[in-house]
């Protein structure tokens, strides 16, 4: 029973979704195992660049350390944020989607050059937690029942937690400051008198990954629907004078 449901669960989580969480248990599984070294998959710019270790710029992204407490949280957020993100403000645009990916993981990537980090995967979480954190600003927030707070100060409070466990701080900054050029480039500047849009999808990465809606019943996502992990719990109340005048 238990592993039905999660069969069901994992089959209808969104594609990107699915595919990142799942390479990322890969991954780590591949290092339990030893099948893998971690030094086979940390950031290291020399030898990307002389002996043309290409696959490190993924790898990075995918490794989070071995089976403990930092994975197992680390990857509740990326799978949750990741999915409310692709089935709220992505839904049905799967290619923007990708695009937001490949943008902050480019961003990280060059900022790793200057500063000695070694594994991405967290800083690129931060930025999932902070792109769906802006979206949604009037969503209020419980943290592990201690703290409630409105959406915008959840990667703060991830810092702060971060910085309680002894994690390196200027990961999740890093994670925040990508996630915020994103936001404003994308829902800021171009709302701005005179302002477009800078990040455009390529539309061959449309043409690949876009499909036409099947239904035209919407869905409420995730962030919209109460429940889920405790932390997690929106008890947002959006009023609407329509139904009220009724």
């Amino acid at each position: 029973m238990a592993y039905q449901t999660l069969r069901n669960e994992y089959i209808h989580m969104p594609p990107v979704t699915r595919a990142y969480t799942t390479a990322c248990v890969i991954t780590t599984l591949a290092v339990q195992l030893e099948l893998a070294s971690p030094f086979q998959l940390y950031f290291n710019p020399i030898l990307i660049l002389k002996q043309g270790q290409i696959w490190r710029l993924i790898t990075t992204f995918l490794f989070f350390g071995t089976f403990g407490f930092n994975f197992f949280f680390n990857m509740i957020f990326t799978y949750r944020y990741c999915r409310m993100l692709e089935e709220g403000s992505f839904r049905n645009r799967t290619a923007d989607f990708v695009m937001m990916f490949l943008f902050g993981g480019l961003c990280m990537i060059i900022f790793a050059f200057f500063v000695n980090l070694l594994f991405l995967g967290q800083a690129f979480t931060i930025m999932l937690v902070y792109v769906w954190s802006r979206r949604n600003p009037y969503v209020r927030m419980n943290f592990f029942g201690l703290l409630n707070f409105q959406a915008p100060y959840l990667p703060w409070v991830l810092l702060g937690f971060s910085l309680l466990l002894g994690n390196a701080v200027y990961v999740d900054l890093m994670g925040i400051a990508v996630g915020h050029i994103y936001y404003f480039m994308e829902d800021v500047f171009p709302n701005q008198r005179g302002g477009f849009r800078i990040l455009r999808t390529p539309h061959l990465l449309q043409t690949l990954l876009d499909e036409l809606p099947e239904d035209t019943d919407y869905v409420p996502p995730p962030e919209e629907r109460p429940g889920g992990f405790e932390w997690g719990n929106q008890n947002e109340e959006v009023n609407n004078p329509q139904e009220n005048r009724q």
